[in-house]
């Protein structure tokens, strides 16, 4: 893939989260955005974090999302880097559950944003779908294509309704 055509990048901590990350890889995929993947540990590698996120906008990216677990500093030692965009996704990947990740992904002193998700898969997802906002500011084609994801959610939801309707209907008629 040519580097300067990629939007979003993703940093993983380490590759054992790549799990949680692949259904939001994959629903970027889907949409045609365009992605790289490395793994770069704030504490592990941290010349290679600090490399990556100074030398990310000149490249072109537009978001970077970092999905890091245990004392995930990731998220905010990108954001320090860079004037990009930063979407942090903490990992359940300690003793912890989770707690720490979160934690330290959430608590950005003043000038260092970064806007933090929900934990594990949700969070990536939810990464994955912030990023295509904010890329969609720009983008008309991507803004209808959000909406209607938005449309296909709310249907899934009414049909949901519907069947648990004709359930508790079946229930009745057997009381």
């Amino acid at each position: 893939m040519d580097q300067h055509n990629v939007q979003v990048g993703i940093v993983l901590g380490s590759a054992s989260d790549w799990p949680e990350v692949e259904p939001a890889v994959q629903l970027l995929h889907n949409w045609g955005i365009t992605y790289e993947v490395i793994v770069a540990s704030a504490h592990r590698s941290p010349v290679r974090v600090q490399t990556y996120a100074s030398q990310a906008a000149g490249r072109g990216l537009q978001v970077i999302i970092a999905v890091a677990g245990a004392a995930a500093h990731l998220a905010g030692v990108l954001a320090s880097e860079t004037i990009l965009p930063v979407i942090g996704v903490p990992i359940a990947s300690s003793a912890l559950h989770g707690m720490d990740s979160l934690l330290a992904t959430v608590q950005m002193p003043a000038g260092t944003p970064v806007a933090t998700m929900a934990l594990g898969a949700a969070g990536a997802q939810n990464a994955a779908i912030f990023a295509v906002q904010i890329l969609a500011r720009q983008d008309p084609a991507l803004q209808a294509r959000l909406t209607h994801y938005k449309q296909e959610l709310a249907g899934k939801v009414e049909e949901s309704s519907l069947h648990l309707q004709d359930k508790i209907a079946h229930l009745k008629k057997t009381v």
